[in-house]
């Protein structure tokens, strides 16, 4: 597909399309919280930014024997190959940083952006159909689907991370509704201070589902575009189990916190 002379590639695209309708997003909800929406642009940008660079040098680094022989595909992000979790890492701390020079609470910046994020996601994973990557192993299921780099009917797993994602997405804003005992947090009829939570429980939240979802998903992809790392889980179940615990730990203070106030 070409703009004019300029050629673009599906998964740049519906990167770019994701980013702009969970910007959309964000800045609705940056309102309501109380947030300035610069700050909201801005951290989404360096979010954006940092995630790119991130998600690939992680990439690389797991998977260094297939470009220590060919440097020249180092920054063809265009074509795949993007560590989701090496991404967030690096947008969470590049986001960490300016939230803390422009002293705005990096919890709260978290939460409005979360939902916004499983958005993208979702929609950078129909940019992984488009491109015919990141499917799953081979099915008789009736909506299996033929990819040009394998073999024999497979599970379009590109589209089942679409739909568990605006699942995810819709399962945030219910709890973003929830508001937060700050009371900046939510305001509308909406708004139920006996239900609120603390700052960084959506985010938390996020981090929660989606490692449920990724290991999940990773059971259809092993064996497909995911090798095995270690006791019979792929690199990204091992990190998921791992930012599980990390969020389930977080969500369990952040009740313990609310019963205690």
């Amino acid at each position: 597909m070409k703009l004019g002379a300029v050629p673009l590639k599906s998964y740049g695209v519906m990167m770019m399309i994701g980013f702009l309708i969970g910007l959309y997003r964000a800045l609705r909800a940056a309102r309501k919280k109380g947030v300035d929406p610069a700050a909201v642009t801005d951290a989404a940008l360096y979010s954006l930014l940092s995630g790119v660079v991130g998600a690939r040098l992680v990439f690389v680094l797991l998977n260094w024997p297939q470009f220590r022989h060919n440097l020249g595909s180092l920054l063809s992000v265009w074509e795949g190959g993007l560590s989701f979790h090496g991404g967030v890492l690096c947008a969470v701390a590049v986001v960490y940083a300016y939230t803390r020079i422009k002293r705005i609470p990096f919890l709260l910046m978290a939460d409005t952006l979360a939902p916004s994020l499983a958005i993208a996601y979702a929609f950078t994973r129909i940019g992984c159909f488009l491109n015919g990557c990141c499917y799953g192993v081979e099915t008789n299921l009736p909506w299996a689907m033929r990819f040009p780099e394998a073999l024999g009917p497979r599970h379009p797993t590109q589209l089942y991370a679409f739909a568990a994602n605006i699942l995810i997405y819709l399962l945030l804003v219910r709890a973003e509704r929830w508001g937060n005992a700050g009371g900046s947090y939510a305001s509308g009829p909406a708004f139920r201070p006996e239900a609120g939570k603390r700052d960084g429980f959506v985010f938390a939240a996020y981090l929660a589902m989606y490692s449920v979802y990724r290991f999940l998903i990773e059971i259809l992809r092993k064996g497909a575009t995911a090798e095995v790392f270690a006791w019979g889980l792929t690199q990204a179940q091992v990190v998921s189990v791992v930012v599980f615990l990390f969020a389930a730990a977080a969500l369990w203070r952040l009740r313990r916190s609310k019963t205690a106030g």
